[in-house]
């Protein structure tokens, strides 16, 4: 059984070697991955030696329903003294306040786990529905990075997040880790 953190409507479950796969199609998708995210095509061979090389603290979560079902992914992305985060949810199960809770759950865990004091995200200026999980998660807004991913043929802006642990104070949504 792979680590799991219990939210209210939603889990966030550590993806293992077996699910691969699953991740692998879902990277592979651009449907998927949003009109926000740069077009990858990964191999499995390339997802598991990139999944094997993973440091202790660069984790990918997949984002259950509490039926089971995966809808999603949680990915960190460990630096100096925080951590980064970014997430996706399938195109059918998007605007119904799962992520915000995955992003709620995350933070959670990674305040009480891990000795940083901030958690960021990055999120395309256009991507208001992105800017509202991350508002609603207690992240605020710090500023512009200029031409700072490469989507589809553009350089693109995206706004800076963040959470301090000080702003954090307390778990907001974790309600048990398994």
């Amino acid at each position: 059984m792979s680590e799991l953190l219990e939210g209210r409507f939603v889990n966030l479950r550590v993806v293992e070697r077996e699910v691969l796969p699953l991740v692998a199609e879902w990277r592979n998708s651009p449907e998927i991955q949003g009109e926000f995210i740069p077009i990858v095509q990964e191999s499995r061979a390339e997802l598991e030696k990139r999944y094997d090389s993973f440091g202790p603290n660069e984790k990918r979560f997949f984002i259950e329903k509490k039926d089971g079902s995966k809808i999603g992914l949680v990915v960190l992305e460990p630096r100096e003294g925080m951590q980064e985060i970014g997430y996706r949810v399938i195109p059918s199960e998007r605007r119904k306040g799962y992520c915000t809770e995955a992003v709620k759950l995350i933070v959670d865990y990674l305040f009480l786990s891990q000795e940083i004091v901030r958690v960021q995200a990055h999120t395309d200026v256009e991507n208001v529905v992105s800017q509202r999980v991350l508002v609603k998660a207690g992240f605020k807004k710090e500023g512009l990075v200029r031409k700072h991913i490469f989507v589809r043929g553009d350089y693109r802006d995206e706004f800076l997040y963040s959470i301090l642990r000080e702003e954090w104070k307390e778990p907001k949504t974790l309600t048990k880790v398994a």
